[in-house]
């Protein structure tokens, strides 16, 4: 009786176990899927895949020969694996036709082209699976125009060893493959804060001296003043003469003349 009950408490325990597993393997694809997107805004485009309706983030390829079809021709499948791009037989074998021109001049083989790092394009689809060999991150990609043709493809970034990595682990897989231009702007932004902080005010220049006065004119003599007033101007006189009520008072080059101890005459 007792081997039955342990029996039953080990059927329940493993139960509980494969319950379980699938139920954090869900949660961790989910935990993976946020953060990936997170960092990769993805791009929405028309149905007919001719234009943009939302822009997100603008992916830049860190390795060569990513090999994507134009618009309207079979998308072409790149895998990503132990630091390595390869591509499906068939995106290869037109890969080769559009090179080689297999099928002569009339033939109108699939439009491909090979990306190679540096160049950019949009992400319009991220999706993290857990499926055996094809347990990865799954994105789509889609480019501008060039030469009025724009291209689509399709990558699967493989887990190692097909085991589900940590979110960081995760991301840092992808950024092997394709970067997000925020995380470039990010470190501009913490390079540039400490020359947006706030600059110490400027010193206050003195303000400038006042433009000299004028200088005062020299005093004249005038009709009206008293000889004494004409002295402090002028100075005594070379000579004084007095006719009359009159009196003359002579200068190297003036003669004021007074009348009743006011000036009356310059000359």
């Amino acid at each position: 009786m007792k081997c039955v009950k342990a029996f039953a408490v080990l059927a329940v325990v493993f139960a509980g176990m494969s319950l379980s597993a699938p139920a954090q393997a869900q949660d961790g694809r989910k935990a993976i899927q946020k953060k990936i997107e997170s960092e990769y805004a993805l791009t929405k485009t028309t149905d007919d895949k001719t234009d943009i309706v939302t822009a997100g983030a603008v992916l830049t390829l860190q390795k060569d020969k990513l090999i994507m079809t134009a618009v309207g021709n079979a998308q072409c499948g790149n895998y990503y694996k132990e630091g390595k791009l390869t591509q499906s037989g068939s995106c290869k074998a037109n890969a080769m036709i559009g090179k080689l021109g297999m099928f002569g001049q009339n033939s109108k083989p699939s439009a491909t082209r090979a990306f190679v790092s540096g160049e950019k394009f949009w992400v319009t689809k991220i999706e993290v699976r857990d499926a055996a060999k094809d347990s990865g991150i799954y994105m789509e990609f889609f480019s501008d125009a060039i030469n009025d043709t724009r291209f689509q493809s399709s990558l699967l970034i493989s887990f190692k060893d097909g085991v589900l990595p940590s979110p960081d682990a995760a991301l840092k897989l992808v950024q092997d493959v394709v970067t997000a231009p925020q995380d470039d702007a990010k470190g501009q932004r913490q390079e540039a804060a400490p020359a947006t902080a706030e600059a110490a005010p400027a010193a206050i220049a003195p303000p400038p001296p006042p433009a000299d006065a004028p200088a005062a004119e020299p005093p004249t003599v005038a009709l009206g003043q008293t000889p004494d007033q004409v002295v402090a101007i002028l100075g005594p006189p070379l000579r004084k003469a007095k006719i009359g009520t009159r009196e003359i008072y002579s200068y190297k080059d003036l003669k004021v003349t007074f009348l009743n101890g006011k000036v009356k005459d310059i000359q």
